[in-house]
């Protein structure tokens, strides 16, 4: 285990014990620490400054301890975070993508934390400055964009901006030519806006009390908020719901889903008084998603068994599920990710043997191309275009040693144009790094992914210390990609490993169902999986891994840490999702009832109660000797609320054995995706490094 001196002798806070007990299916759960949930939590995710003074006391006296024990930490923080800044291009830019006459793109100026937004004419010009981030952001302790929209008349831009880190976005409408808003201003939004084919209205998703995407409204330029046109409400509080348009302008589409079924409702964009007519009835399991090709709409869908999902077609004028026919058949274990149409071509994300790929369909002809690569790991990204009528689409590219590379491809002539490749101002030789990519068997014969990256000089003996990294929920992959943050890791002897573990979809939508509900324990003895195997092959040894994760990431380190505390040095829980029992038991709480599919509903099924009950990390916290444990989270977070992490912490203090520390983090202006500037995040990141640092004798 990790030398008890390398941490100063603190007396960490103790919370209060409140006694506690909520009974349901007849089992009777005490929870001691349950008044660290603000009573008034809605309040206080839009005014932190109303939350309870005993419960700040306490959160602040957190802070206070941490702070003191990572004290001999601060030069070292300031030596990474001066190294990631500087593989940073403090003035990067996107390369604009074009759209009309003009071609839209992002930027950042030098020492800036914010990103601005810019045009410049298609057949070149000067850059017109649509949206300062920066600017914005002055005077506020936080400030995080939405994205940003332009009217299809390149007049007007939807954005929005969130300053407090609760996530409830507040839009704005800026007239272009003028470079200031109108009047027009709306307040707790999902963040974003789609036009209407006028471009004189548009579209958002309003979130209620609960923080919950509940209603689509339509909103008049010009017109008071309290005015504008209701078009859809969704009653049942366990979907999600977005609104969206397509490439062609031609429709509004209502997407409502949560995570294993979906359903669509269209509505003519040029005609934001009609009822939107549905698609499809949401039927438990089935998901689709829409893709309009002029007359036609593509549907990608797991209907008809189609676990890995085929794409169908319908016609424009009644795309209802008689009326699909098959068009790219289900092939098991090549998983569709994503498709886009385009006037001439139908491009597809896919999955096959754990990589992604692009494939390249000709509408007219059928004929199919991949666009391949030849290393052993790496991560794509498709970006398309935001014009239909075009042969050119754009996709990223990168590996965790190769920067990442922006492309333009055309699809008829098949030439691949490279349009920028990711600097890194304080340099960085690919030759000097490995990746690797290692199949680690689990208890149940599956074999599981781990992608690596050290240095070349980094010994293999079991003496290098590692990072693990690990996520396993919702079916999100973690890609293999360029990250020049852990670069300061590799450069002092770390292994960086990320654990493709089951409750991902890295090796088919099965990898994800094996990974969820009754399934969940496949996640955990995984990652245990892959930390064995790691030291089996002598990259690294028990006692110098550092797990890490976050949200259900963080959930993952919680139950690692109760299931095989000896087999890490240290743990990292990001706004750990770590109280899972008390939270599905909260239809309140603002991702509960969507998440009853991901995890169960314990509400109503003993079985689903016990289920998430063997494995809530709050819930198994027992008397043994943990391992250093670093927990990290935002007041304002409505994802994974402030509670959980406070409460796992006093409770692992409470019964842990050992003089190991358990720190808490808590970032008192942000929220789950803690601080807003990239610089501010760097920041962050910092201190987790030096604490995995630290505890392997590193720092």
């Amino acid at each position: 285990m990790t030398p008890k001196h390398i941490f100063p002798a603190r007396p960490a806070p103790t919370a209060e014990r409140r006694p506690h007990s909520d009974t349901r299916h007849g089992i009777t759960r005490k929870d001691d620490y349950a008044w660290l949930r603000a009573k008034n939590w809605q309040e206080m995710f839009k005014d932190s400054s109303s939350l309870d003074p005993a419960i700040r006391q306490h959160l602040e006296a957190e802070n206070t301890y941490q702070t003191e024990l990572m004290q001999d930490t601060q030069e070292l923080r300031k030596v990474l975070f001066a190294e990631m800044k500087g593989r940073i291009k403090e003035d990067d830019s996107s390369v604009p993508m074009k759209d009309g006459p003009y071609a839209y793109g992002s930027s950042f100026r030098k020492g800036g934390e914010q990103p601005r937004f810019f045009r410049v004419p298609r057949e070149g010009g000067r850059e017109e400055m649509l949206l300062d981030g920066d600017k914005e952001a002055e005077g506020k302790a936080y400030f995080r964009l939405a994205d940003i929209d332009h009217s299809s008349d390149h007049k007007r831009l939807i954005w929005g901006f969130d300053d407090k880190g609760s996530e409830f976005y507040t839009l704005k409408v800026r007239d272009i030519a003028s470079s200031g808003d109108t009047a027009d201003l709306i307040a707790d939004t999902g963040g974003g806006g789609v036009w209407d084919a006028s471009n004189e209205g548009f579209f958002y998703t309003r979130l209620d009390e609960n923080h919950r995407p509940s209603r689509i409204f339509h909103h008049e330029i010009g017109s008071p908020t309290e005015e504008d046109r209701l078009i859809y409400e969704e009653t049942d509080p366990g979907f999600f719901m977005n609104v969206g348009g397509t490439r062609t302008n031609d429709w509004i589409m209502i997407s409502i889903s949560d995570h294993e079924t979906s359903e669509y409702m269209l509505l003519p964009a040029n005609d934001p008084h009609a009822e939107p007519k549905l698609v499809k009835a949401r039927e438990v399991g089935i998901q689709y998603d829409l893709e309009e090709g002029g007359d036609v709409f593509f549907i990608l869908t797991n209907s008809g068994g189609a676990k890995d999902f085929r794409i169908m077609t319908a016609p424009v004028a009644d795309p209802r599920e008689e009326n699909w026919q098959e068009l790219v058949p289900h092939q098991p274990g090549r998983l569709i990710l994503s498709v886009m149409a385009f006037s001439g071509f139908l491009v597809r994300l896919e999955r096959l043997d754990g990589l992604p790929r692009i494939v390249v369909r000709d509408r007219s002809s059928g004929e199919e191309h991949v666009v391949a690569f030849e290393e052993e790991a790496y991560s794509l990204g498709l970006s398309g275009s935001l014009e239909y009528d075009t042969d050119v689409i754009r996709f990223s590219y990168s590996s965790m040693t190769t920067p990442g590379q922006v492309f333009d491809y055309d699809m008829r002539t098949r030439e691949r144009i490279l349009l920028k490749t990711q600097e890194v101002p304080s340099g960085h030789d690919p030759e000097n790094y490995v990746t690797r990519r290692l199949m680690a068997p689990a208890p149940d014969g599956e074999l599981v992914p781990v992608s690596l990256l050290y240095r070349k000089d980094t010994p293999l003996d079991g003496s290098a210390p590692c990072l693990l990294y690990g996520y396993g929920s919702y079916g999100i992959t973690i890609p293999a990609s360029f990250n020049t943050n852990c670069l300061s890791l590799a450069d002092r002897g770390f292994v960086y490993a990320l654990a493709h573990i089951r409750g991902g979809k890295d090796k088919g939508y099965a990898w994800y169902e094996d990974g969820k509900k009754a399934k969940k324990q496949n996640t955990f003895t995984d990652f245990l999986a892959v930390a064995h195997h790691l030291v089996a092959e002598s990259f690294t040894s028990h006692d110098r891994i550092v797990a890490q994760g976050g949200s259900a990431g963080g959930m993952l380190m919680g139950a690692v840490a109760n299931m095989a505390p000896g087999d890490f040095g240290g743990i990292i829980a990001e706004v750990p999702f770590v109280d899972v029992l008390a939270t599905m038991l909260d239809e309140t709480l603002p991702l509960t009832p969507p998440e009853w599919p991901e995890w169960g509903n314990p509400i109503v099924s003993k079985e689903d109660y016990l289920t998430i009950a063997a494995y809530s990390p709050y819930d198994n916290v027992t008397a043994q000797d943990y391992p250093p444990i670093l927990a990290v989270a935002g007041l304002t977070d409505p994802r994974v609320t402030y509670w959980e992490p406070a409460k796992w912490v006093a409770r692992l203090r409470e019964l842990k054995t050992g003089d190991n520390p358990v720190l808490f983090k808590i970032n008192m202006e942000a929220g789950h995706a803690g601080a807003s500037g990239r610089f501010s995040r760097l920041e962050e990141i910092a201190f987790s490094y030096a604490f995995a640092l630290k505890v392997t004798g590193k720092a």
